[in-house]
């Protein structure tokens, strides 16, 4: 008897169900929404098997507690397919670093900037860094004046998040979308999801019963970072670069 009573205090957080609700007294919603009233424990047990469904405890800090008439099973297979459906739609926003050198060439420069692009209007956000070697550090300014680049470049799908700022030999800021780019993600994400759902083909599964016994069976006896650059440009000046990393770590949308 103390065993069970120190498992319903453990970690399972699912509702309570028939025998396992402790309260004498109840207040009851049937299985239609409409009020019952405050019913003995028994009582209740009893108008719940007469409709072969279960009492579930779903309001345990009122006085009396609120139970409701329902097939838990059927609950919980819902919850658990609302939640699955919510987490489709959701937008993972990822934070790709792209680095730069004060000598970059041209056309490196254009290729980053382009994938930096891409990435951007995915919803995501991008860390521009120019990493300084040697005497460069002397000219800082040349590492602002490509930054103010890729602003302007960018403007039509990026704003800046933060404002340039050293962090030891690097140089760095930090873009994320526009708003009107970041609702077209979200967009596109959902569409996704729908399209899916459409093609899955329909469970032929009957949910499975969580939580508690059946009355039927009582009345017989729970980012990484992306890597800066989507392919080599045979830029030279980044060939001993150490591996890419982002510094902060991705964030979720929904």
């Amino acid at each position: 008897m103390i065993r069970e009573q120190r498992n319903s205090r453990g970690p399972n957080r699912d509702q309570r169900t028939n025998r396992r609700i402790r309260a004498r007294e109840v207040r009851v919603v049937g299985s239609d929404g409409s009020q019952l009233g405050v019913m003995t424990i028994e009582a209740a047990l009893e108008r719940s098997r007469t409709e072969g469904l279960d009492l579930v405890e779903v309001s345990p800090m009122a006085k009396p507690p609120v139970c409701k008439i329902m097939d838990y099973g059927k609950f919980k297979y819902e919850e658990k397919k609302k939640a699955s459906d919510a987490k489709r739609t959701q937008v993972v926003i990822q934070l790709k670093e792209v680095k730069l050198r004060p000598k970059t060439e041209e056309h490196d420069y254009e290729f980053k900037v382009r994938n930096t692009r891409r990435f951007i209007e995915e919803g995501n956000k991008a860390k521009v860094v120019i990493q300084f070697r040697g005497r460069e550090i002397t000219h800082k300014e040349l590492g602002s004046a490509i930054l103010d680049d890729v602003v302007k470049d960018l403007k039509d799908v990026a704003v800046a998040e933060q404002m340039p700022r050293m962090e030891g030999r690097q140089m760095f800021m930090i873009l994320a979308p526009t708003p009107k780019v970041a609702q077209k993600a979200r967009e596109l994400a959902r569409q996704a999801a729908a399209a899916a759902r459409k093609a899955s083909p329909p469970s032929q599964k009957k949910p499975h019963p969580e939580g508690g016994h059946h009355p039927a069976a009582e009345g017989a006896a729970s980012t990484a970072p992306v890597d800066a650059d989507d392919a080599d440009t045979g830029d030279d000046d980044d060939t001993d670069d150490a591996p890419d990393t982002a510094t902060a770590p991705p964030t979720t949308t929904t």
